[in-house]
């Protein structure tokens, strides 16, 4: 990427960000107001966790088709402006009622399919992968900042705070949007990123594509589920203080982040991706039932969480490399859609299921509900087939008149390595499956070169 493009990216990047520590900020501090809310129980607890993911598993995919029409930074105003209005309204509620419709408004702000499209309108299309693998990386750091900084700002500021503090972050994401970033020309459909609906029966037809979104499903289930537990074991049975229990979380993010580095490796360069995934799902049922077991423990709790951040954080990286590497490229934006929106689906049912079930059955009855969502996840995942190991690759034919593109097009299909080429010819995009160990990049790049204007 040149200069300008790195900058953009890293803009767009700070609007997902702040997006991020806004809503998982309240993540490991939300159960603890059980008892402190009026009307608050564990099932309304869950539901104001998780309706926020119902609202945007709703919302995501309409919002960025009507950004398509009217544009992507009156659609991402709209989403942030929803977004504050939402934590305003729930940093004044004094109710679980408030909290409850301020994070349903919260999540109607669901602008990431737009925001994604709107750094794809002002990126090379041949640069496009890296400046996602930018937003990747910005949005994992955030989710690990969220779950520290959290617990830290609820002991200064109690939870109205880090609702304050989550309105001024969205606030300057509409600062950069309007001060920092171009607006496109155009709005293209970018298919290896936005939905087609004349896609969806494709994508919700692929049995290894339905697998994925089962996984991204139960692995937020999971996560939303274990928080409602979580900081109450902290509070209660190892009696860790809400304003300490960041610095429980703190030594133990930081490294699950860089410790599950080595496993992504091993999947991607070594080939052994169906091998690591089973084995990351396995290694989290495994960190939950140690919580489970040893959650009278201070040392076996975070141990225990240590190995389920690891594996998670792992997962969170191999199930979009997983959904790139089963769809054909022209599929690869409408199956990102269908599965962002399970992942949302997840949070909620997480959330509000984990919630009911924890009133019932108290702490026992959610462990074994999350048990038994890991377990089918697990059955359903060993069934997955070997992905192909393949990468995508974007060429942008724009500069080689249309009478060449047929003749360029073969040229790229007989080259060793490459695997699929299909190309837009409205945008005048191509998008490539290939195998990097194969494939001669600079030969592509040669050949596109030599066909131009």
């Amino acid at each position: 990427m040149n200069s300008q493009e790195r900058r953009h990216a890293l803009y767009v990047a700070c609007i997902f960000a702040f997006r991020m520590l806004g809503l998982f900020m309240v993540l490991p501090v939300l159960a603890l107001y059980t008892k402190k809310i009026d009307g608050a129980t564990p099932a309304l607890i869950g539901v104001a966790l998780g309706s926020y993911g119902l609202a945007q598993a709703i919302l995501q995919i309409p919002f960025g088709m009507w950004s398509d029409k009217i544009g992507r930074k009156p659609v991402i105003t709209l989403g942030l402006i929803l977004f504050i209005a939402g934590s305003i309204i729930a940093a004044l509620s004094h109710s679980i009622y408030g909290i409850i419709i301020g994070r349903t408004i919260q999540g109607c702000g669901a602008i990431g399919s737009t925001t994604l499209a709107l750094m794809a309108d002002i990126t090379r299309p041949e640069k496009r992968t890296q400046a996602m693998a930018m937003i990747g990386m910005t949005i994992g750091t955030a989710f690990f900042i969220a779950m520290t900084i959290g617990p830290m700002i609820n002991h200064w500021f109690h939870l109205s705070g880090i609702f304050w503090v989550t309105a001024i972050f969205a606030s300057l994401g509409l600062v950069i949007l309007w001060g920092a970033l171009p607006t496109p020309k155009t709005h293209d459909v970018h298919q290896d990123i936005e939905t087609v609906p004349a896609r969806f029966k494709a994508a919700l037809t692929n049995p290894d594509l339905v697998r994925l979104n089962i996984g991204i499903l139960a692995q937020h289930a999971t996560l939303t589920a274990l928080f409602l537990a979580i900081p109450t074991i902290l509070q209660h049975v190892i009696k860790l203080e809400p304003g300490h229990q960041a610095y429980f979380y703190l030594p133990i993010m930081i490294p699950a982040f860089f410790f599950m580095v080595p496993f992504i490796i091993i999947a991607e360069k070594k080939r052994k991706m169906k091998a690591v995934f089973v084995g990351m799902i396995c290694t989290l049922l495994a960190s939950v039932l140690l919580i489970q077991a040893g959650r009278d423990s201070a040392w076996a709790v975070g141990a225990a969480l240590f190995v389920f951040f690891t594996a998670f954080s792992a997962l969170e990286a191999l199930l979009p490399s997983l959904v790139s590497k089963f769809s054909p490229p022209q599929n690869k934006g409408t199956a990102m859609g269908i599965y962002s929106s399970f992942q949302f689906l997840g949070i909620f049912l997480g959330g509000a299921l984990g919630g009911m079930i924890m009133q019932h059955f108290q702490i026992q009855g959610l462990f074994s509900f999350i048990t038994i969502m890991l377990i089918f996840w697990l059955l359903t995942a060993r069934r997955m087939q070997h992905p192909p190991h393949l990468a995508t690759k974007i060429l942008d034919f724009n500069s080689v008149a249309k009478p060449k593109w047929d003749k360029l097009l073969q040229q790229i299909k007989d080259m060793s390595g490459v695997a699929e080429v299909q190309i837009i010819e409205n945008t005048g995009v191509a998008y490539l499956k290939v195998d990097n160990k194969i494939v001669q990049k600079d030969l592509i790049d040669s050949l596109v070169k030599q066909s131009e204007k």
